[in-house]
């Protein structure tokens, strides 16, 4: 094979010449490698006449590191976001790879030494609070890694390890292959009465992209979200939803053919079994040793602290729902089906606004320019585009955060759905701050989302929904472009708490809701002109709306996850279905449908970084919630406090404890009141 693109330096990912069959060779050359130098460096550190440095021990370590998450890193994101079958296989092959590297890493004994010498040794006193902060998290990894476990359970624990990894992509890749199975061809739009303009024309295209006429409805969600929103055809809606909640299971239109079950129950158990191994009683308690909450208990109290106050107030809304729908709709009992698009006829009923009559201010390149300004205002960065980087899709945008007259960060924005691109919105690292050799790697990062494209000359209108997605995943952006760490481990998002991980994106939505944030990212697409008061007054009126069912239904989320990994050791796929049940049974309010298979689709906890942490989201929007409180109180873009925020949150990293950085911004301990206040929850 001709050079290798992976294994070339590079400042930002050559992606037009990587092919899947680069992958396999490149990785197996660089952990072949990295396995030599970490021999190397260990031998020397047992042999040296001096205990171990940062220098001799953690700065190399860390450049082995980053040249592998250099080549990894754009093959993750080709396969989340340019997922095809060549790569699809290659990915697969290196994750069992990779796994094993990692567990070998970690229970390296002779490395472990190393990095407790160089805690022991006389080095320690010259580190700085950041690097300790390091040396102390990979002290506390290797021990969750099995460091101390007899050999045996050594290699079970690797076998697991590799196996979770395998079983999450799995899942993972049969969600999507269930999503993009499915499609409903319609050949005029005489069902698809109600549906918006944009939705009807984004139906039509998605026809025309096949080579056929009419119009193609799929379980993408901008396709889906808008027919049961909109559309008047019952049995249409019924049709959607049937396919969507049954994905990857053993129900619906594909029933049995891409079922994640067996991938779940199989995932369980083998956390359970891991947790065993390393001395805790549940995977959940597992799950706390790196995050903020320190207990169970703990967690689920808070959860039920809050499903006290919010389900109450989440039944009187549904309710009033009940009695709206069958009053002035007509409607007898109402289904699963029938909610979204009920809840909308309401909305528009009491408040006299729609997603859709917001869609025409806020085109897609006015939001990302108001973005922009906003982050300006705030941080007093600025933002250029470099039309010449390599891109590995014409739709994806790339940018540079200047600050000074010099880049300080980069970033891929890519915001449409498509073909082989993976639901959902996120942020991943292109490559972390660091300092190697006394050059400064400057961090890159991905944005991805997935929003509804844009149709002939026009450029895409966003709902409000998406664009306070896209100003929550910048927030994840800036939290790993804006740190001022030096030393990866602790750089950006890394070493984190992962429940107060989401308290800068979460911030970060509270601009799209302020007449001084709006007046900069909303625009009329044909006159520009910014969003008119009464739509504004209108759409504030709104925000709360039906807040108390949008918290029971996280709520829902959220102690399913955490029970599931708490209560269950090995649940078949009836037991995990039966808890789902018990919790509906507590805090959920609407319908629900036998064949409902969420869990199947669950991939925040079966196939992301959220098992037995889901409940992180409502946790940082306590953090979040009281963090926006104090620039309530100063002016929201009170430039005094957006240094605070900046200098005590984002520039900090992992450098600190999560609930010191709060503690140093805020000047106190959170409070929840915020947070029920904003959600309009009125037992605050």
């Amino acid at each position: 094979m001709s050079r290798n693109p992976l294994l070339d330096p590079h400042v930002l990912p050559p992606f037009a010449e990587i092919r899947p069959e680069h992958v396999v060779p490149a990785i197996d050359e660089l952990l072949a490698e990295n396995r030599t130098a970490v021999e190397r460096l260990v031998a020397e550190a047992e042999q040296g006449e001096r205990p171990p440095t940062w220098d001799s021990l953690a700065a190399p370590l860390e450049a082995l590191n980053d040249r592998l998450s250099r080549a990894w890193s754009p093959v993750s994101h080709l396969n989340g976001t340019m997922n095809n079958e060549a790569l699809r296989q290659a990915y697969q092959t290196c994750l069992t790879k990779l796994s094993d590297y990692s567990t070998w890493l970690g229970q390296h004994e002779g490395l472990f030494h190393a990095w407790q010498a160089l805690k022991d040794g006389p080095a320690w006193a010259d580190l700085d609070e950041g690097r300790r902060q390091a040396v102390d998290n990979t002290l506390r990894d290797f021990r969750l890694a099995g460091v101390d476990l007899p050999a045996g359970q050594k290699q079970r624990y690797g076998e697991i390890r590799a196996r979770l990894s395998e079983l999450g992509n799995a899942f993972s890749n049969q969600l999507l292959d269930a999503t993009q199975a499915w499609h409903l061809d319609l050949a005029d739009d005489g069902r698809l009465a109600g549906l918006p303009e944009s939705a009807l024309a984004m139906l039509k295209a998605n026809a025309e992209a096949k080579g056929r006429t009419g119009y193609r409805i799929t379980l993408d969600f901008p396709s889906f979200f808008p027919v049961m929103t909109y559309a008047e055809d019952r049995e249409l809606r019924r049709e959607v939803y049937t396919a969507f909640v049954t994905r990857a299971s053993d129900q619906g239109p594909h029933a049995g053919q891409f079922d994640n079950a067996p991938l779940m129950e199989e995932t369980l158990a083998l956390r359970h079994e891991l947790a065993g191994l390393l001395g805790f009683a549940t995977y959940a308690d597992y799950s706390l040793a790196t995050k903020m909450a320190e207990t169970p208990r703990e967690v689920l109290d808070f959860l039920e602290d809050l499903a006290r106050r919010a389900v109450p107030q989440a039944r009187e809304e549904y309710a009033e729902l009940e009695a709206y729908a069958r009053d002035e709709l007509g409607m007898g009992e109402l289904a699963p089906w029938d909610v979204g698009y009920a809840s909308e006829k309401l909305r528009e009923a009491r408040h006299a606004i729609s997603q859709e009559q917001l869609r025409p201010y806020f085109p897609a390149p006015r939001v990302v320019d108001g973005l922009f300004r906003v982050v300006e205002r705030l941080y007093g960065v600025t933002f250029e585009e470099d039309t010449s980087a390599p891109r590995y899709h014409p739709d994806v945008r790339y940018f540079r955060i200047m600050e000074d007259a010099a880049p300080i960060a980069g970033f891929y924005l890519d915001l449409y759905a498509r073909e082989g691109k993976r639901g959902g919105a996120w942020m991943d690292e292109c490559r972390v701050r660091r300092l190697e050799q006394g050059e400064l790697q400057l961090p890159v990062a991905y944005l991805t989302c997935n929003f509804t494209r844009p149709v002939g000359n026009q450029p895409a209108l966003l709902t409000h929904d998406e664009v306070t997605t896209l100003f929550h995943e910048f927030g994840h952006g800036l939290h790993h472009m804006l740190t001022r760490q030096t030393v990866a481990d602790i750089s950006g998002i890394n070493g984190v708490a992962w429940d107060a991980v989401e308290l800068p994106s979460q911030f970060m939505e509270n601009y799209c809701w302020e007449r001084e944030g709006l007046d900069l990212i909303a625009g009329h697409v044909e006159s520009g002109e910014g969003l008119p008061a009464e739509l504004l007054e209108k759409l504030q009126a709104a925000k709360n709306f039906q807040s108390a069912m949008g918290m029971v239904r996280q709520l829902e989320f959220s102690l399913f996850d955490f029970r599931l990994h708490h209560e269950l050791a090995a649940p078949s796929a009836a037991e995990i279905q039966a808890l789902l049940d018990a919790v509906r049974d507590a805090v959920a309010v609407v319908p629900r449908s036998d064949f409902n298979r969420f869990q199947n689709g669950f991939g925040h906890i079966f196939a992301g970084g959220y098992a037995a942490g889901y409940y992180s989201y409502k946790w940082a929007e306590v953090l979040s919630a009281d963090a926006w409180s104090a620039f309530e109180e100063a002016g929201i873009f009170d430039p005094e406090t957006g240094r605070r925020f900046r200098t005590e949150i984002l520039e900090r990293g992992g450098s600190r404890d999560a609930a010191e950085l709060f503690r140093a911004f805020r000047g106190r301990e959170p409070s929840v009141e915020p947070l029920l206040r904003h959600s309009g929850i009125r037992a605050a």
